[in-house]
């Protein structure tokens, strides 16, 4: 019990640090002109690129190279665009909102609307690929970047990635239905630890909260604190272990700087882009907690490096694991990236207006809605493949309730977020005038 509560523990500490990137992406990018302009100069070609796709030979094309039944849709139409708009923009809500990483339910809602996880997982890399070589400032953020730790770390990373892209390949060569059953089941993993944490620690706050009076707002990513200037036991033990080469870093906590063996950085980047490689999420929710807790770096350091690896990380398995093999839908990618730029400004916005305890409890609601979307999915996979004995019916059924309840418990959550902004639209703008 004390191991799933670490466990869990760790999974929100990664989501809070990926969300807080993905709202300083967000930042950059819509707070500079000539990175919108960019933006919109992407988003037109692809959009008309696949109306003629759509128009011309979409039907045409044979399952393996792209047709319909291949990736279930692989082809543009524009209810599809809005789809993905809509998802980028709850998953936006989540992120801003919150401050925890709305992308995990990134991949289970693209499955939920009919898309293959392999091409789920390769567009959702590439969406944050995109994001990340778009929003990040490397030259302002060059000073909190160890570039030997980076280094180091992304051999590890793109063996990882490598590792992942193969596996998911594998696996959908054998059959489509085994390499959506893994996903799913990684997923269903995943996101049940980091939803029962998620409840268990609003359950407490809310108790705590009926005692006490409890802070407004939904707290920072980081916990208020410099994160790494004081060490734990494991980073400390780890740190002892003195295997060469030793990486240096962090000189101005420590005279002489903290050292770990490139060993350690290297499994850790393994970690991370065996993640990316197979989830998609890019890998970054697990960079800040490993950086932080594991290996003893400062979070400053932390942020820097991280910031600089994942471009690297998202945009290698993206490309070499996913796009040269065709597992990447460019038209959902872009409308996701521009309903996340969006959703994560207004989610952010109404943190300012509504209760931290609030916040909590729809996160934790929306992370279990992601759960029960894919444990409910999984009989009928399991099923397809002869493993488990369920009929086809029962199977559409469950995965059916699955579908339901995810996207009613995430549109209530983003009418919930759009509703309080508008209301509160007024007290928002006096802030902004005021600061």
């Amino acid at each position: 019990m004390h191991f799933f509560r670490l466990w869990g523990k760790f999974m929100m500490m990664g989501a809070r640090a990926h969300a807080k990137w993905e709202l300083e992406m967000s930042n950059n990018i819509l707070h500079d002109k000539k990175r919108m302009f960019i933006l919109g100069l992407l988003t037109i070609p692809i959009i008309l690129g696949g109306i003629a796709f759509a128009e011309q030979i979409g039907g045409a094309l044979p399952e393996l190279l792209g047709g319909k039944k291949a990736y279930s849709p692989a082809f543009y139409s524009t209810g599809i665009f809005i789809v993905s708009i809509l998802i980028g923009l709850a998953a936006g809500l989540i992120t801003g909102c919150i401050g925890a990483g709305g992308g995990f339910v990134i991949a289970p809602a693209l499955m939920s609307a009919g898309i293959k996880g392999i091409l789920a997982v390769g567009t959702d890399l590439f969406h944050i690929f995109a994001k990340a070589i778009m929003g990040s400032v490397i030259h302002r953020k060059l000073g909190n970047v160890s570039v030997p730790l980076a280094a180091v770390f992304l051999i590890g990373a793109i063996v990882g990635a490598t590792a992942g892209g193969v596996i998911n390949r594998v696996l959908y060569e054998i059959n489509p239905v085994l390499s959506d059953a893994f996903i799913t089941t990684v997923y269903s993993l995943m996101l049940g630890f980091l939803g029962i944490y998620a409840m268990t620690d609003f359950l407490r706050a809310r108790k705590a909260e009926n005692s006490v009076d409890a802070p407004h707002g939904g707290g920072d990513a980081h916990g208020g604190k410099d994160e790494g200037a004081e060490m734990g036991g494991l980073p400390k033990k780890l740190q002892a272990m003195k295997i060469p080469p030793m990486i240096k870093f962090d000189y101005d906590f420590t005279p002489g700087g903290r050292g770990i063996s490139w060993v350690f950085l290297v499994l850790s980047g393994a970690l991370v882009g065996l993640a990316a490689g197979i989830m998609g999420v890019g890998g970054g929710f697990l960079t800040f907690p490993i950086f932080v807790y594991m290996l003893g770096v400062s979070s400053m350091t932390t942020v820097g490096t991280d910031i600089f690896q994942i471009i690297f990380t998202a945009g290698y398995a993206a490309i070499s694991q996913y796009a040269i093999f065709g597992f990447i839908f460019y038209t959902l990618a872009m409308g996701m990236l521009l309903g996340s730029l969006v959703g994560i400004q207004i989610g952010a916005m109404v943190t300012k207006v509504v209760k931290g305890i609030t916040i909590r409890g729809f996160y934790a609601m929306a992370v279990l809605a992601g759960f029960v979307n894919r444990i409910f999915a999984l009989p009928g996979k399991l099923g397809e493949m002869d493993v488990i004995p369920i009929s086809k019916q029962t199977g559409a059924v469950l995965e059916t309730i699955g579908v339901w309840a995810f996207f009613i418990v995430i549109g209530g959550f983003g009418v919930w977020v759009i509703g309080t902004f508008f209301k509160n639209i007024g007290v928002l703008k006096g802030e902004e005038v005021t600061s």
